[in-house]
C-alpha cells in the first residue's frame, strides 16, 4: 500500500473510532451505566491494554523525578478533567452538539498557546475562532433564540475543551523528552488512579448490581479498546508522519462521522439550524488550520 495512502487512512480511522466513541458512550448510559464508573472501567482497560502494547514494542521510557509533577498535571487535565466534562456533558446534549464542541479544540488552541506559550497567532486562527463560535450558537439555539441544549451541558462540554488546551501545553513540553507512547499510557495510568476514589464513593454500590449485557460489554470494550487504546496509537503514527498541523485536520470529520452515526444508530433529529451549524463549524476549524499546513508546505 502507498505509504501516504496508509498514512491517511489511519488518521480517518482514529477519526472513526473517536467519532464513535460519543454514540457508544450514549449506549453505556443507557444501560445504566453512569459517567465516573464508565470511565474507570474505559481506562482500566485501555491503560492495560497501552502498557502491553509498549511492553511489546519496546517503547517503555524511564520518566525523571523531575517531570513527575508534569505528569500527574497532564493525567488530571486528560483524562479526568476532560472526561468529567465529556462524560457528564454528554447526560444533558446530544452526541452531535457534543462532539461539534469538541471539534473547536483544535481553533481555541492556538489563542491559548498564545497566550500562556507566546506563540505565534494568525489572522486566520481568529476568523476560524469567529466562525466557528457562530457555528455552535446555530446549533444550541433554536430559531426563536431559546436554547436548544442544555446550558450546563453544553458548560461542561466547553470545560472538557480549557481541560484539553491546558493538556496540549503540558504535552507540548514533554513531547521534547518522551515518546507518545510514554506520554498517552502514563496519563491513561494516572487517571485510573484519579478517578479510583470516586468510583469507589460515588458508584461501586451501583456497579455491583448491574449485570451486564452483550450491549453494555461490547460499548465499553468499543470505549476502551477502539477509542482510548488504537484511536490513540493511530494518530500518534499520523502525526510522526506528517506533522501535528496536517493531522488536525483531520479531526474535521469527528463531527460529521458522529452526526451520521447519532441519525443511524440513535435516531437523532436534525434542523436545518442544526446541518448548517455543523457546517459553519467544519469551515471555522478548516480555515484556522490553513496558515497552518501552507506555512508547513513552503517552509
Amino acid at each position: 500500500m502507498n505509504k501516504n495512502l496508509r498514512i491517511y487512512l489511519c488518521a480517518i480511522l482514529a477519526m472513526f473510532f473517536w467519532a464513535g466513541s460519543y454514540i457508544l458512550t450514549k449506549i453505556v448510559f443507557e444501560n445504566q451505566f453512569r459517567p465516573i464508573m464508565t470511565i474507570f472501567i474505559r481506562l482500566v482497560i485501555s491503560s492495560i491494554i497501552l502498557y502491553v502494547a509498549v511492553r511489546l514494542m519496546k517503547k517503555k521510557q524511564k520518566i525523571d523525578k523531575a517531570d513527575y509533577w508534569k505528569f500527574m498535571v497532564l493525567g488530571l487535565m486528560q483524562p479526568f478533567f476532560y472526561f468529567l466534562g465529556e462524560s457528564f456533558g454528554l447526560t444533558l446534549v446530544s452526541s452531535t452538539v457534543a462532539s461539534v464542541i469538541i471539534s473547536t479544540i483544535p481553533v481555541v488552541t492556538p489563542i491559548f498557546a498564545f497566550i500562556f506559550l507566546k506563540e505565534r497567532i494568525s489572522v486566520l486562527n481568529i476568523i476560524g475562532l469567529i466562525i466557528s463560535f457562530f457555528g455552535i450558537l446555530l446549533i444550541v439555539f433554536n430559531a426563536d433564540y431559546t436554547f436548544d441544549a442544555s446550558p450546563l451541558g453544553v458548560g461542561l462540554m466547553f470545560f472538557a475543551v480549557s481541560s484539553s488546551l491546558v493538556y496540549a501545553v503540558f504535552v507540548k513540553r514533554l513531547s521534547y523528552k518522551y515518546s507518545p507512547y510514554t506520554i498517552i499510557t502514563s496519563q491513561n495510568i494516572l487517571g485510573v488512579f484519579y478517578f479510583l476514589p470516586l468510583f469507589l464513593i460515588f458508584d461501586f454500590k451501583h456497579f455491583i448490581l448491574i449485570k451486564p449485557n452483550t450491549e453494555l460489554v461490547l460499548s465499553l470494550l468499543g470505549l476502551a479498546i477502539f477509542a482510548s487504546s488504537l484511536a490513540y496509537l493511530l494518530f500518534t503514527s499520523v502525526i510522526k508522519e506528517i506533522g501535528i498541523s496536517k493531522a488536525n485536520m483531520f479531526t474535521n470529520l469527528i463531527p460529521v462521522f458522529t452526526a451520521f452515526f447519532s441519525y443511524i444508530i440513535l435516531s437523532e433529529s436534525f434542523t436545518l439550524n442544526k446541518i448548517i451549524g455543523i457546517l459553519i463549524v467544519i469551515v471555522g476549524v478548516m480555515i484556522s488550520q490553513i496558515f497552518k499546513v501552507i506555512n508547513k508546505m513552503i517552509f
